[in-house]
């Protein structure tokens, strides 16, 4: 029988905007040429050694970096052209490769599945493989890098293997992306891409009651969540079901990465195209769309409608990065999220304006006041449900206290769980910033 958890801490919040169940046309506009970014900062522990040059040939699946540390584990461009940069910040770091394609690059199904072909015809890797080969596989054509290992919230890598694997299969973000409305066409490759992950470790899948239980149960160990966001929160499920303990290594998988994955096994040929949704208040007739991964931001928004005050966020509302029309569609981005700046408005009072004052406008990128003192005042416990005290936590983490971080449960979290958290905020401290500085002081305190 599958189990039921039922949440009783989180928060919903209501913004305007969510993007409408329909699909738009392809982001691509095909007489101009397409341009795709692979930025090395959104695989959080890699550090690239780019093995291509300017003026390179490249085709879908060669690699543009590779992880110095890890250098069997490859980073791949998403379509056939030429590297036209290596965008290099401070002390030469790698801001991004940048690939441009040719005019007419549209986005299609993988180049070895025949147009209304469901199945594989053939697996290409054989059926008997094992978890090791399969990790080979998924390092070698670019995919294993898009998996997060905890603890650490990192980029996963050959040698450190998981003893559990964890997929939330929904969102409940503000505006998230719907996730059975973004696999609708890839219900096969995900089957195949959970039944290619167990065949590594246990699964385990996070549910929502209104979601269908029966295909998974043979694959993987499902459990339905009710409550309000963050439900949908992969480390908050794992939380719940089986918590990581120090010297463990847990694999998080998205479900979009799963289907990557189940078309690599199917086929042979990883397909980089995934749905996200560009939503927002900011943005006119929210709607859905068929990205590369690392598409330029200006080709998605093209034919759209938007604010010229409008902030852009490669990601959710409260968890992504601000951008512009010349960055890159994140690799762990499934919304492009569009809201007012706010620095245009004048409010009576501001913030401490008693409710009555307040207009009901859509929310916008104003936090409204600045960094305080931290308030132990209980806030984080209310959205926060987790069997952890977050605010003891963020207090060890600012006083670089490791072992009080390590008695306070620092390994089973992430920086997105404290998203709400740090909404909700009275002392405007950066909490998924902080939380980020702990793991990688712990990281480093480890190595």
């Amino acid at each position: 029988m599958t189990k039921i958890i039922k949440l009783r801490k989180g928060l919903d919040i209501k913004l305007d905007g969510v993007a409408e169940k329909m699909m738009a046309e392809d982001a691509v506009d095909r007489d101009k040429p397409l341009t795709i970014g692979l930025v090395p900062d959104d695989f959080v522990g890699v550090k690239p050694q780019v093995v291509v040059k300017v003026g390179d040939e490249v085709s879908a699946g060669d690699a543009l970096f590779v992880n110095k540390q890890y250098p069997d584990v490859k980073f791949v461009s998403p379509i056939k052209g030429t590297v036209t940069a290596v965008v290099r910040g401070e002390r030469r770091k790698v801001i991004s490769v940048v690939v441009e394609g040719k005019k007419g690059t549209g986005l299609s199904p993988s180049p070895s599945r025949r147009e209304g072909d469901t199945k594989p015809q053939v697996l290409p890797f054989g059926e008997d493989l094992g978890g090791a080969s399969i990790v080979n596989i998924l390092a070698e054509k670019g995919l294993l890098g898009y998996i997060t290992q905890m603890p650490y919230a990192i980029s996963a890598n050959n040698v450190n293997l998981p003893q559990r694997i964890f997929v939330s299969a929904f969102r409940d973000m503000p505006l998230a992306a719907d996730v059975d409305f973004c696999l609708k066409d890839k219900h096969d490759d995900w089957l195949v891409g959970l039944q290619t992950l167990a065949k590594i470790a246990p699964v385990y899948v996070g549910l929502k009651k209104e979601q269908e239980v029966a295909p998974l149960e043979k694959t993987a160990s499902v459990t339905i969540f009710e409550g309000k966001c963050p439900a949908g929160n992969v480390n908050v499920q794992m939380n719940h079901v089986a918590p990581i303990n120090k010297g463990e290594i847990v694999w998080t998988v998205e479900p979009e990465v799963v289907s990557f994955i189940g078309e690599l096994m199917s086929t042979g040929c990883v397909n980089f195209c995934k749905t996200i949704a560009v939503c927002g208040s900011a943005v006119k007739g929210p709607r859905y769309k068929k990205v590369y991964v690392g598409q330029k931001i200006d080709s998605v928004l093209d034919d759209m409608e938007c604010a010229d005050d409008a902030r852009i966020i490669n990601g959710n509302v409260l968890t992504g990065k601000k951008t512009d029309r010349n960055g890159f569609v994140g690799a762990h981005a499934y919304e492009l999220t569009l809201i007012p700046e706010g620095d245009d408005n004048a409010e009576f009072l501001g913030w401490i304006a008693p409710m009555c004052l307040r207009n009901r406008k859509p929310a916008d990128a104003r936090i409204k006041g600045g960094k305080r003192n931290m308030i132990m005042s209980g806030e984080y416990d209310k959205v926060l449900p987790m069997d952890i005290f977050g605010e003891y936590l963020v207090k060890a983490i600012i006083a670089k206290d490791i072992d009080k971080m390590e008695q306070l449960g620092i390994y089973e979290v992430a920086p997105e769980d404290f998203a709400l958290a740090e909404y909700v905020d009275s002392s405007k401290l950066e909490l998924q910033r902080i939380v980020r500085e702990g793991l990688d002081m712990l990281r480093k305190e480890n190595e």
